[in-house]
């Protein structure tokens, strides 16, 4: 199993010999406190979280019956059938005025039996510890780094310049393309206008973003920005990234392969 690397689709590598590619699961016990809140009410409060790892999934959070305030759910009709969890029954959960619709689920299979999981989407906030936490549940495996580089690094669309430098920041991040960001005033900042896109990241924050003009065509939400990042993502504050799947990257004069990802199309398109 070969990746292209930097240059291409990720992830890369190469396995000695052929693996098996059926599902896995991987439960583990977590020491971080986890909060829910709904219309101000706390649906679960727990330091006795569960991880549930699943291969090409994002993790879920599963907790103890006894963190989670089943008072407020109420049975649904709703059931799922997993070959390796068993079957799922779900709750609908009503927060004062508030219904949320199949917002939590239990699994019968016994290394889920007697936990719950709570929609991420379906709660107006989680808390990990006292800090709020964004779009899913952090990874404790997922990793960004990043590097100070003095490669030439030149984006361009369709021929025209987008930005140029060589005093990039190389943020490095589990299973996602190297994403080179640029001081702002290394980037063409008459080629931007401003989009009301905003994305969150469990681990970089809330993203701004920019649409690209070039002559008659509009590239949408191509470069982005944290302005208040989290920790990991401090060293790129309000520096400028573009998606490498969507513009032609040159770097030390070399031109790189447009990786094929989620973001390989613009949003919408």
């Amino acid at each position: 199993m070969i990746g292209t690397g930097p240059f291409g689709q990720q992830p890369a590598g190469r396995f000695s010999s052929d693996i098996p590619r059926e599902r896995l699961l991987y439960l583990e016990e977590s020491p971080r406190w986890i909060r829910a809140r709904l219309a101000g009410k706390t649906v679960v409060s727990s330091t006795r979280p569960r991880l549930l790892h699943e291969s090409g999934r994002l993790p879920v959070l599963y907790f103890p019956e006894g963190d989670v305030r089943t008072d407020l759910l109420r049975p649904s009709d709703t059931e799922e059938t997993d070959e390796l969890k068993g079957t799922a029954r779900f709750w609908s959960l009503a927060a004062g005025e508030r219904i949320v619709e199949d917002a939590a689920w239990s699994f019968d299979g016994p290394e889920l039996s007697g936990l719950i999981a709570i929609r991420w989407d379906a709660m107006d906030e989680w808390l990990e510890e006292d800090e709020p936490a964004l779009k899913h549940p952090r990874d404790p495996y997922h990793r960004i780094d990043v590097r100070a580089s003095s490669r030439q690094v030149r984006v361009s669309l369709d021929g025209s310049p987008l930005a140029e430098s060589s005093r990039t920041k190389l943020l490095f991040e589990t299973s996602l393309p190297p994403r080179f960001y640029f001081p702002a005033e290394d980037v063409t900042r008459v080629a931007l206008e401003p989009s009301d896109r905003v994305t969150a990241c469990a681990y970089k924050g809330e993203a701004s973003y920019w649409s690209v003009r070039v002559g008659d065509r509009v590239e949408p939400d191509l470069a982005w920005t944290y302005r208040h990042p989290l920790h990991d993502a401090e060293p790129v504050q309000d520096m400028i990234a573009f998606f490498n799947e969507r513009i032609d990257l040159d770097v030390d004069g070399e031109r790189w392969e447009r990786p094929v990802t989620g973001w390989s199309r613009a949003p919408g398109g």
